[in-house]
C-alpha cells in the first residue's frame, strides 16, 4: 500500500478553491467602506497642549501670578496640567473645570458667564455635571475649524487676568480664540 500524506487524504478540488477565493473578493468591497463611516477626528498632541500650557505661565509670572494651567482634549479629558510654585491648591481643580467647561460648551467661560446673567434660565447649565465652571479663565481650543480641546487657568488676580494668560496659550498655538479678551 502506497503512503499518503495526512493532508493529501482531504484533498480540495481546484474548482472549489476558486469559488470560494472568488466569493472572499467579491464581499471585500463591502466591508472596506464601513471605515469610511467613522468620524474622522482631530486629535490634540501632548506637545501642542504643553506649548500651550508653558505660553500660559510664562505671561502669568510675568506678571507675577501663580496659577494653574490645564488642558483637555476634545472630550473634556485632561491632557496636562501644571501647578506653577506657590499657586494654590484649588487651582488645580478649577483649570481643569474650566478647561473642560469651554471645550464641553464651544465658548469661553467669560462668554458663558456673560450669557447665564443676560438670560437666567441658562443657570441651569452650571448643574449638568460636577465638572462644569462658569469662571472666566477657559478657551476652547479650535484648530483647523475644529474643536479640538480646552484650556483654563486659574489663580491670577481676577478672571480677565486668567482669560489673558489663557488667550496666551492659544496665540502660541495659532488657534482661533472664541472671545476677545483685555487686560
Amino acid at each position: 500500500m502506497a503512503y499518503v500524506h495526512p493532508l493529501r487524504q482531504r484533498s480540495v478540488p481546484m474548482a472549489y478553491r476558486l469559488m470560494v477565493a472568488t466569493a472572499l473578493v467579491m464581499v471585500m468591497p463591502y466591508t472596506v467602506p464601513a471605515s469610511d463611516d467613522l468620524p474622522k477626528e482631530s486629535v490634540l498632541p501632548l506637545s501642542l497642549a504643553g506649548k500651550a500650557i508653558q505660553a500660559s505661565l510664562d505671561v502669568c509670572s510675568k506678571d507675577g501670578y501663580k496659577v494653574s494651567v490645564a488642558v483637555v482634549d476634545r472630550a473634556g479629558v485632561l491632557r496636562a496640567l501644571v501647578r506653577a510654585d506657590g499657586a494654590g491648591p484649588h487651582t488645580i481643580d478649577s483649570s481643569r473645570k474650566k478647561a473642560y467647561t469651554a471645550a464641553s460648551f464651544h465658548r469661553s467661560t467669560t462668554e458663558l458667564a456673560e450669557l447665564m446673567n443676560k438670560m437666567p434660565t441658562l443657570q441651569a447649565l452650571r448643574e449638568i455635571n460636577d465638572q462644569v465652571l462658569v469662571l472666566g479663565g477657559g478657551f476652547p481650543i479650535e484648530l483647523g475649524g475644529e474643536i479640538v480641546g480646552g484650556i483654563g487657568v486659574s489663580g491670577a488676580p481676577g478672571t480677565h487676568l486668567d482669560d489673558a494668560c489663557a488667550q496666551a496659550g492659544l496665540i502660541v498655538l495659532g488657534a482661533v480664540p472664541k472671545a476677545p479678551v483685555t487686560k
